[in-house]
């Protein structure tokens, strides 16, 4: 949301978002400017939507259209389903004449009949583009040997690139690999310090830089239509992860390539994570049971309310292995049991550009704006 919110503004389009880190104060200007007709398009993260704060002035927006982005993510047939965009089709209550939009790049035919089901859209206009990308170039290949195989890709074409890898660990390797050997290159990873983040993804945006080597979340939001190539060095979850990240490569429509090396170890590990990613209903309990515990909840607990969380503390006292568990967590978030979130106390901050000198001048220009 930020992502968009940002290159509407440098287009003079008025847009703001909300989301679970913002403070109370700053959603509540953000939805009374909003009430006061000042934006024309507002983000909103569905976990906002049964806020009490929003349902209180949600009656009185003039809303013109409802767009829902990653549609998929409402349906539990869906490759990334999330339970709060369940919570979307409440909207349809308040505005019932409002014209609905769900838009996804990547839905099977029965996920794209439970985002009308759920959507509650009676008779959708289906607009539906081939999945083809005919400017793409596909190469699948068996590397045993991936960094030289990376490189001599990189070596082989020009212009901007991504280069997807499942961990971390290997985003830092893969990108000193490619340091020591001549090329323009940042990391991007959730471990990394926000501010570093954002300046590795604004150097690659602005094509300061070729190569963002980075985990597979990477691309959600991002306009960058000239990236000439995209590299999966470890093989993807599953077809429509490769879909959607092969398919950030050439949106300008012009020639790109996409290559994906993989070999028997990404093999052994999908069919091992597998086991990993879908655990057993006992072990769903134990994991359910242990958050009771660690968070101390009583029954008949308020909802909707946050709570400090250590995955690392979680698991070492209740000696789970931290995968696993995070798998359980995530399942049991799909059952609306509770929402994960990684941004609910995020401070407001403010960012000076005006030196003492200019702030003075505008006071004795502007007496009401002094103190």
């Amino acid at each position: 949301m930020k992502d968009q919110v940002a290159t509407l503004k440098k287009l003079n389009i008025s847009a703001e978002y909300i989301h679970s880190g913002l403070h109370y104060n700053d959603v509540k200007r953000i939805l009374n400017n909003a009430l006061h007709g000042g934006y024309e398009l507002l983000y909103i993260s569905p976990e906002r939507l049964q806020t009490r704060l929003f349902e209180e002035y949600l009656p009185a927006l003039n809303i013109n259209l409802i767009a829902v982005d990653e549609a998929h993510c409402i349906s539990q047939w869906g490759h990334d389903f999330r339970p709060d965009y369940l919570k979307i089709a409440q909207l349809k209550q308040v505005f019932a004449r409002t014209p609905v939009l769900a838009v996804t790049a990547s839905a099977t035919n029965e996920v794209k009949q439970d985002i009308a089901r759920q959507l509650q859209l009676k008779t959708p206009t289906l607009y539906q583009k081939g999945i083809e990308r005919k400017n793409i170039h596909y190469t699948i290949h068996y590397s045993e040997r991936k960094d030289n195989d990376l490189l001599e890709a990189l070596g082989n074409n020009k212009g901007s690139k991504i280069i997807y890898c499942r961990s971390r660990k290997t985003t830092e390797r893969i990108n000193n690999l490619l340091l020591q050997n001549g090329y323009s290159s940042v990391v991007y990873h959730a471990g990394l310090d926000k501010k570093v983040r954002e300046n590795a993804q604004n150097d690659w945006l602005n094509n300061n830089t070729e190569t963002i080597v980075a985990t597979t979340a990477f691309g959600m939001g991002i306009d960058k239509p000239d990236v000439r190539l995209v590299v999966n060095y470890d093989l993807p979850e599953h077809l429509e992860a490769y879909y959607q990240e092969s398919g950030r490569a050439g949106r300008d429509e012009l020639p790109a390539k996409s290559i994906l090396l993989y070999n028997q170890t990404d093999i052994n590990r999908l069919e091992q994570s597998t086991e990993i990613q879908y655990p057993t209903a006992s072990y769903l309990r134990q994991v359910y049971q242990a958050i009771v515990e660690y968070l101390q909840l009583p029954i008949g607990v308020e909802p909707y309310k946050y709570y400090d969380f250590d995955l690392a503390d979680f698991c070492k006292k209740f000696k789970l292995q931290a995968l696993p568990a995070m798998y359980a967590l995530q399942l049991l978030e799909k059952e609306g049991l509770w929402t994960l979130t990684d941004t609910a106390y995020m401070p407001t901050t403010i960012y000076m550009l005006a030196n003492r000198a200019e702030l003075d001048e505008l006071a004795h220009r502007n007496r009401d704006l002094s103190y």
